[in-house]
């Protein structure tokens, strides 16, 4: 039998009257990965925060390699070897600090080292760095980082530790599909050297390829563990749910009037400059790998930039946002990516959070009305399914994925011409995904939409019709229906090429 990297029984956590974790019995063995589902709410992220050391049990036992283990704060999990690299990419590095800093900080916050020698800090930070691939310059500042090289270095120096345990909380969110590979040989590499591996993750392509064992977990307890050499995914998610999950039933509706219109926009220098039609009663899906544009392409809806080259109009009329205040005025709302550093406002509650840009819609005068702001709260917290206890929850007593669901609530608590969603299912489990796609689909017909995804079953549940982006050119076009999924595929991962052309 595989010995157990961590034994845990009857682990019990309230935060008030409010119970997260019943009774957690679980067991992550060495040299497996582990995937643990969860609805969003399901306790996922206080079952990780109670074994690195960010909250104390209240009831249970958790034992480390047979050994009682009861951390009193994160310094003293990594001590013992169990180390996170959290969903929130910044919750791993300090983004004011260069690389090196940041992959030796454990090392410098020890109190061990009277004095820094930059040159051996440095050297040593290289090797850390080249153990997981990442080459980039050590002197560098991490704020001038992609978040996708960001969380590489966070998982870098969470190698460092050499680690018995490591928990992995959503950690391809943020990564291209060849930075996601590298990570996946990277875990292989772990298994096979005996670390046990906790891998939190609603996306099936990362689960298919990685698990030796799933754990499903509902309402604060587990409620299912399938391992073996043939994993019962269906089993898994129904075990998550507590019931079947709903089907996707994707009835394409006909074109209404043309809402956004785009010829010649060139988002790059160098890239082919494309035409693009965007009609009420239709939900398009823009997707393409990490750096293949889309955000370019919101970026430049929404005001934040301008294009190189071309025309937009909206209703018509000539569009041309300098701000995304302009383009707010105008109808353009846009569900930002990586809620946390563009979306959630840390110290607001979930109303204001929700009605935040919307705040002169609930005022009189001069005078903010509360008891609106709440109705619209109240309203879109039912309609989105947020797990909550009440509208005036501060934001990030929330999970993840409620927060994400808070985010998207924002931008659709209002009628808009244009609303824009960039990875609106960033941390949200399978049946909230296909809840949010539901819903993005029914309120669809005052509007156009854009829904800008890095996964295809995302694109394929939510999209009437599905665009390509390759190095910032529009490269395919597909209505959701028999699609050639070869074709697709090679629009995504090659250059642009013949197939780019007039979109409409």
């Amino acid at each position: 039998m595989t010995e157990a990297a961590i034994t845990v029984t009857g682990l019990h956590k309230a935060f008030g009257r409010n119970q997260v974790l019943r009774g957690v019995d679980m067991v992550i063995p060495a040299g497996q990965v582990t995937v643990l589902m969860g609805a969003n709410g399901a306790g996922k992220s206080t079952l990780v925060k109670v074994l690195s050391g960010v909250h104390r049990a209240d009831q249970g036992v958790i034992l480390l390699a047979g050994q009682p283990y009861l951390p009193a704060n994160p310094s003293a999990a990594l001590r013992a070897g169990v180390v996170t690299v959290h969903q929130s990419i910044n919750d791993g590095v300090v983004p004011d600090l260069d690389i090196a800093s940041n992959l030796m900080l454990d090392f410098l916050a020890d109190g061990s080292a009277m004095f820094i020698n930059r040159r051996a800090l440095r050297a040593q930070a290289r090797e850390i760095a080249a153990a997981v691939g990442l080459t980039v310059d050590v002197t560098r500042r991490v704020s001038d980082l992609s978040l996708a090289d960001r969380q590489r270095v966070a998982i870098a120096r969470a190698m460092a530790h050499h680690p018995k345990l490591l928990i992995l909380d959503e950690p391809t969110s943020s990564l291209s599909a060849a930075e996601a590979e590298r990570l996946f040989a990277l875990i292989d590499q772990l298994r096979a050297q005996g670390v046990a591996i906790l891998y939190i993750s609603h996306r099936m392509s990362d689960i298919r390829r990685l698990a030796d064992r799933i754990v499903s977990m509902r309402d604060g307890a587990i409620s299912g563990l399938t391992e073996g050499p043939k994993l019962d995914y269906t089993g898994a998610v129904r075990a998550m749910l507590g019931r079947e999950m709903t089907e996707v039933d994707l009835a394409i509706p006909p074109r209404g009037k043309v809402v956004l219109q785009a010829t010649g926009l060139q988002l790059r220098p160098g890239s082919r400059p494309f035409d693009l039609i965007c009609p009420e009663n239709e939900v398009i899906a823009v997707v393409g790998l990490v750096g293949a544009g889309k955000s370019d392409l919101a970026s430049v809806l929404y005001g934040l930039a301008k294009p190189v080259g071309g025309r937009l109009t909206l209703d018509g009329a000539a569009y041309a946002p300098r701000t995304p205040a302009e383009a707010i005025a105008a109808g353009v709302f846009m569900a930002a990516r990586d809620r946390l550093i563009n979306a959630v406002v840390p110290d607001f509650n979930i109303t204001r959070n929700l009605t935040l840009p919307f705040l002169r819609r609930h005022s009189r005068v001069q005078f903010l009305r509360t008891k609106s702001e709440t109705i619209t709260a109240r309203r879109m917290i039912s309609e989105m399914g947020v797990v909550c206890q009440s509208a005036n929850d501060p934001i990030l007593t929330l999970s993840g994925g409620n927060q994400q669901k808070v985010m998207v609530a924002r931008w659709m608590s209002q009628a808009s011409r244009l609303l824009i969603l960039d990875e609106p299912f960033q941390g949200v489990d399978i049946q909230a995904r296909r809840d949010i796609g539901a819903k993005i689909r029914a309120t669809a017909n005052t509007r156009a939409t854009l829904v800008l995804v890095s996964e295809l079953d995302e694109a394929f549940e939510v999209a009437d019709r599905i665009l390509v982006l390759s190095e910032g050119s529009l490269v395919g076009e597909h209505r959701n229906e028999n699609i050639n999924m070869a074709r697709l595929m090679a629009e995504m991962t090659d250059a642009p090429g013949q197939t780019a052309g007039q979109h409409s």
